[in-house]
């Protein structure tokens, strides 16, 4: 018997008992769409915690800083970062970038309205490397011309110096960073000692203050937290320019002193940015670092324990859709079984006239498999309407915080459709075999 026969046949005994039909494919409707939105909501979680990580520093991102303290005597425990450490850092392997992070805190003025906000330099690569999304201008350049680039949440640190009036929720202060003029005071010490002296202490002149210009702002409203959202970038070697420019012979804010309270030669780095070319790899870079001496910090330490926690997560909400699915397949069987009690005539007349015993039995598996497609199916656009119905209102509730809480990839779709077939196709496994045992004879002696 050929294959278009079977399907025609197998079609045509489903459509002639269509309820009893259609009440099986809805149990593996329901099946399916429940395996379906349980393994989603793991995925979704999964999904939204990679992007949280992604947006907290990255998988492939290192931190090495040299945070040891002080001793007793007042020196320090750990060892110093300086550019030729920075240079040994990239050139271990698995490493694309490596960049020193010098910080300072400044106090920004533009009218009434100051803020203290914190620069961060590093280098071009280095920001390019960190995917930062662009609202308004573009990245700090590489030139050498010192240049601000704000993130979407500095605004929030201003405050009107007057009145004492801080900004908070929507509300933000008059001010427009990529064109108003901004002053800059670095000298920040010797700014509150000028408005502080009084006849009792010798008189400070106020510090010069500076106007930086601003080549962008970081994409985002004030209430998105992005991972360098409270930090105004800027390339690092024109703020070290800048910064020695500023202090000249005196000590630059953050920097270690001699014994003698006087500066270095050289600047020094609490902290380097690093970036490895795969997640594999970031532990074997990590402990490479670790040897030379340096703490380090990546969000690696913990998205395997993360992976696991999530892995576990979907084994349990799939293992609860997957007792629909079971229940299902229950159904199949037994519509089979009915099926085969309702048609032994005609089966015991198909082997008297010679067909094949495995065409039998495929014409009961194809019929199996029907039940188990088009429940499949009609489950797979169900479950994509429940999704779309629970991202919208979670994002709803939380905020935009988990903005897609279920997520269905097309692997899931593909697997679970063949999934549903395979299971209805087992269920109706031993079905068909009772269908190949019957007595020829019995058969059509049946009433």
């Amino acid at each position: 018997m050929r294959l278009i026969d079977l399907l025609r046949m197998s079609a045509s005994n489903l459509l002639r008992r269509k309820i009893r039909t259609i009440l099986t494919v809805l149990g593996v409707v329901i099946g399916t769409a429940s395996i379906v939105v349980m393994i989603s909501l793991g995925l979704g979680l999964q999904k939204s915690s990679m992007e949280q990580i992604e947006q907290s520093g990255g998988l492939t991102t290192i931190e090495v800083y040299n945070y040891g303290g002080y001793s007793e005597s007042g020196e320090e425990e750990a060892q110093k970062i300086n550019d030729a450490i920075v240079e040994t850092i990239a050139n271990i392997p698995h490493v694309e970038v490596a960049s020193p992070i010098m910080s300072i805190s400044i106090l920004a003025r533009h009218g009434a309205y100051e803020g203290w906000l914190q620069i961060k330099g590093m280098n071009a690569e280095a920001l390019q490397s960190m995917k930062i999304e662009v609202g308004e201008g573009e990245l700090p350049p590489s030139d050498g011309t010192l240049q601000l680039f704000y993130g979407n949440q500095v605004i929030t640190n201003f405050y009107n110096a007057k009145t004492n009036e801080y900004f908070y929720g929507e509300e933000k202060p008059p001010i427009d960073l990529m064109n108003d003029p901004i002053f800059i005071i670095f000298d920040t010490e010797a700014y509150y000692q000028s408005k502080s002296s009084d006849g009792s202490t010798p008189h400070v002149a106020p510090p010069k203050k500076y106007i930086i210009p601003t080549c962008g702002i970081m994409a985002g409203g004030m209430e998105v937290y992005k991972e360098n959202s409270w930090y105004v970038l800027a390339d690092i070697d024109a703020l070290q320019a800048q910064l020695k420019k500023v202090f000249k012979n005196k000590v630059i804010p953050g920097q270690p002193t001699t014994k003698s309270g006087k500066p270095y030669k050289e600047l020094y780095y609490e902290e380097v940015y690093v970036r490895v070319d795969d997640m594999s790899n970031v532990q074997e870079v990590q402990q490479a670092i670790q040897e030379m001496g340096y703490n380090t910090y990546s969000n690696a330490e913990w998205m395997e324990q993360t992976q696991s926690q999530m892995a576990m997560i979907q084994m349990v909400l799939g293992g609860i859709g997957a007792v629909s699915l079971f229940v299902a397949a229950i159904g199949i069987t037994n519509t089979m079984m009915m099926s085969i009690y309702e048609r032994t005539k005609e089966i015991g007349i198909i082997k008297v006239l010679g067909c094949d015993l495995r065409n039998i039995r495929s014409m009961f598996l194809l019929e199996a498999g029907f039940i188990g497609f088009f429940g499949g199916l009609i489950g797979l656009i169900l479950s994509e309407i429940i999704s779309i119905v629970i991202n919208v209102v979670a994002k709803g509730a939380s905020e935009g915080v988990y903005a897609q809480l279920s997520f269905i990839p097309l692997w899931l779709v593909l697997i679970s459709l063949l999934f549903a077939v395979l299971v209805g196709m087992a269920a109706g496994f031993f079905p068909a075999l009772r269908a190949m045992q019957l007595s020829p004879l019995a058969a059509i002696r049946n009433e």
